[in-house]
């Protein structure tokens, strides 16, 4: 009898699945979402305009005139073009399978998000980590001697970075694209609305940049929206790895309504920018915290205990996402999202348990 260890990669049967733990009446401080739902209006004229969707049809392969809105919206260089994705996670994934050739490499720094190693892998990519300094800046001459010495097809780097918080130089980031030579270069901005700087004003000044973003931190996760902006040259190669229905009617409908009142998530945003002020304040007063500086909308914090930290939150029915095991780096590390000033509120009279 023929059983999955016969036919599923080796590799593949020793992997585990990306942890997704049910938060069902808990406070979720772990998967950086905003907590903020739609105004009740908002909501409701939402709702009427997806009533008209027709979910009978496919989606259009390639909506035109969502790109262009997401090209007005979010001021998109003149000569680059947009391809959409079923969040980033697809786009990353569209990236390995298309770079995929045998012998090539996926190289970014390290701790850094975990789908660029994961893809690489499920794709055969080999993935060279390059490790961040102890402060989490980037280990420049590190990236450039690994860049010569691995030749990768594909160079992430996360502006700002995940699980860190930080947002690495420019002029390193720049020395490290001038080194690329023979890399596609992949700026990774899902955290832009808390960063508030981005190199897509710049995607165009570069033959080998393409940014990544996701509508996901704006405050529409649910929906799984991703876009890569680049030049057409790189997009159109890509596109040819796309699923041909990869985003749904009802995605591509709510992102284009919602694109129209872009205002109300970037005054949301706003508002988690002045908590994430305030919440690195008051966990930074605390007896054994220390507090890393973050541009996303998540505090990466260094405790006596991770590990006990994490449970005693759990008991208190605070959800947060225990980084310790992640890298050596990010020993005794949690990773805070910023909550509403209710939700942080509530995260550190439970984190005053065990820090005191």
């Amino acid at each position: 009898m023929t059983t999955p260890q016969d036919i599923i990669r080796h590799d593949v049967l020793a992997m585990t699945s990306y942890p997704v733990p049910d938060a069902t009446g808990y406070i979720k401080l772990d998967a950086m979402e905003n907590p903020f739902s739609l105004p009740p209006t908002l909501a409701a004229h939402l709702g009427e305009h997806l009533a008209g969707v027709a979910l009978n049809r496919y989606p259009a392969p390639r909506p035109e005139a969502l790109i262009e809105k997401i090209k007005r919206t979010m001021g998109v260089p003149a000569g680059c073009d947009v391809l959409l994705g079923n969040g980033s996670d697809e786009i990353i994934s569209m990236l390995s399978i298309a770079c995929a050739k045998p012998g090539a490499k996926v190289l970014a720094p390290v701790p850094g998000f975990i789908m660029y190693q994961m893809s690489a892998k499920l794709a055969n990519l080999e993935f060279v980590g390059v490790p961040l300094n102890s402060d989490f800046t980037l280990d420049t001459e590190a990236m450039l001697a690994a860049i010569a010495e691995h030749q990768p097809a594909v160079v992430y780097l996360a502006y700002p970075n995940n699980p860190t918080g930080t947002l690495f130089n420019d002029a390193d980031m720049e020395r490290i694209i001038a080194a690329a030579t023979k890399s596609l270069v992949v700026i990774d901005e899902a955290y832009q609305p808390f960063a508030q700087r981005s190199w897509l004003p710049r995607a165009d000044a570069f033959d080998n940049v393409v940014v990544m973003r996701t509508v996901s931190k704006l405050g529409l996760a649910g929906i799984r929206l991703g876009y890569l902006v680049g030049k057409p040259a790189w997009l159109n190669e890509l596109d040819k790895v796309r699923p041909p229905y990869n985003t749904n009617v009802l995605t591509q409908a709510a992102a284009d309504f919602l694109l129209d009142h872009v205002d109300v998530l970037d005054s949301q945003a706003a508002k988690l920018r002045d908590e994430r002020t305030k919440l690195a304040d008051a966990v930074a007063q605390l007896p054994g915290a220390e507090v890393f500086p973050s541009a996303g909308n998540f505090l990466l914090v260094r405790v006596p205990d991770a590990s006990i930290l994490f449970e005693t939150l759990l008991t208190s029915r605070v959800l947060v996402k225990n980084v310790s095991k992640m890298h050596p780096l990010l020993a005794n590390c949690v990773r805070l999202t910023v909550g509403s000033p209710d939700e942080n509120a509530q995260l550190l009279a439970a984190l005053k348990l065990v820090l005191h």
